[in-house]
């Protein structure tokens, strides 16, 4: 019962700490090495099954049950050992001549051991039972876990090459799967000196736990930095580096969820629009026009410090205040439109500006906040423009 406890403990261990990768089955084509992975992982499970049940058959002498079971722990080994070499080579993007060895060599050991096991029925060459009922293992026992070691050891070397050529993260990865490799390699040796202890289950468990660790989860963080990044570049403004529609959307989405769980009960909306953009496009050109555009944001970005902007239309923008900004926000839009104001005079950019707090109590969705703000800019954006037109007029006289 002993022995049949650690294959247990390993186990449990094992599908624990490889829980996401045995049961991420939607694995896109690109992603081999990890479906590789995810085989071995699978193929040193059936192996430890066979070795627990093992451990209880032999415990209670049920020999003939015993027998059948050794049979299946010898041919889930080698099995094992394939899928290892396939996972290395695929990990390695090793498709040449080497590659090609280990896993000829995992199919060639893997034939030579249906082919032994066949003969093992007959002449006990690889393992069988005294007339006491102890296990006895065979010559040809440890010429398989010679190939085991043997095989282990290649992938192992060959993965501290690849590691020499490698940089950071891929350098950690590559000599990570060849300590792994030395780990199976160690304790195969000791299973093939030990027969009745369970070293090979404790080396599949510390192996996949190394690999999972500082490959299979590294690689999983980095992928989702990746992922982050990229998300970051799609919902950016190319033109002003704000946030853009679809980062607003998003933005309206969350916070509409958070209102309606009580984790938000106060915000307000700020709209703006830039003034006079469509003139500056036709008289100087859309490149100044872009300029223009990008000063307006500027504009804005430095007023609301504590609240993301977001550009949602060609010369419109919207900010969602909260915190700091939500506290001051009578006083920020004060100044905004004072420097606004001020813009005008001295024949800078002007942008119009209307900004709504959140009811709880008359509100029924963003859209109603949005709409007081967006009424109140374009008061502000006609007050803006009749007071330029009766500037302009009084120059003329």
């Amino acid at each position: 019962m002993y022995y049949a406890s650690i294959g247990m403990l390993s186990i449990i261990v094992l599908i624990i700490v490889n829980y996401e990768a045995l049961m991420n089955s939607h694995l896109e084509k690109s992603q081999v090495a990890k479906r590789r992975y995810r085989q071995f992982l699978f193929g040193v499970i059936v192996y430890l099954l066979s070795d627990i049940f093992w451990g209880i058959l032999y415990g209670q002498r049920l020999i003939l049950l015993a027998y059948a079971d050794t049979v299946i722990y010898f041919l889930s080994m080698v099995v094992s050992v394939f899928l290892w070499t396939r996972f290395v080579v695929a990990y390695l993007k090793n498709k040449k001549a080497y590659g090609k060895f280990l896993i000829y060599a995992g199919w060639i050991i893997t034939i030579y051991e249906v082919i032994v096991l066949s003969i093992n029925f007959f002449t006990p060459i690889v393992f069988g039972f005294n007339d006491d009922k102890e296990y006895v293992p065979g010559r040809s026992r440890y010429v398989t876990l010679f190939i085991q070691m043997f095989l282990f050891f290649l992938t192992s070397l060959y993965s501290f090459i690849v590691a020499t050529k490698s940089e950071d993260e891929d350098k950690r990865h590559h000599k990570t799967i060849g300590f792994s490799g030395i780990a199976m390699t160690i304790f195969i040796a000791l299973q093939s000196l030990y027969p009745l202890m369970p070293f090979y289950a404790v080396g599949c468990l510390l192996a996949t736990c190394m690999i999972h660790t500082f490959v299979y989860k590294d690689e999983t963080v980095t992928y989702a930095r990746e992922i982050g990044t990229t998300k970051q570049l799609a919902y950016r403004d190319a033109l002003t580096g704000v946030k853009n529609k679809m980062a607003y959307l998003e933005k309206l989405k969350d916070l509409e969820i958070h209102v309606e769980e009580g984790t938000i009960k106060e915000y307000a909306v700020a709209v703006f629009d830039v003034n006079d953009l469509k003139k500056v496009n036709d008289t100087l050109g859309h490149e100044e026009g872009d300029r223009y555009l990008k000063e307006a944001c500027k504009f804005i970005c430095l007023r609301f410090k504590y609240s993301p902007v977001f550009r949602i239309g060609g010369d419109e923008f919207a900010v969602i205040l909260e915190e700091l900004d939500y506290r001051d926000r009578d006083e920020i839009m004060r100044g905004f439109d004072e420097d606004v104001d001020k813009n005008q005079r001295d024949g800078l950019v002007v942008v119009a500006g209307g900004i709504s707090v959140y009811d709880p109590e008359s509100d029924e969705s963003y859209n109603d906040v949005f709409m007081r703000a967006d009424r109140k800019m374009y008061e502000r954006k006609e007050f803006l423009k009749g007071r330029a037109k009766s500037e302009n007029a009084g120059e003329t006289i």
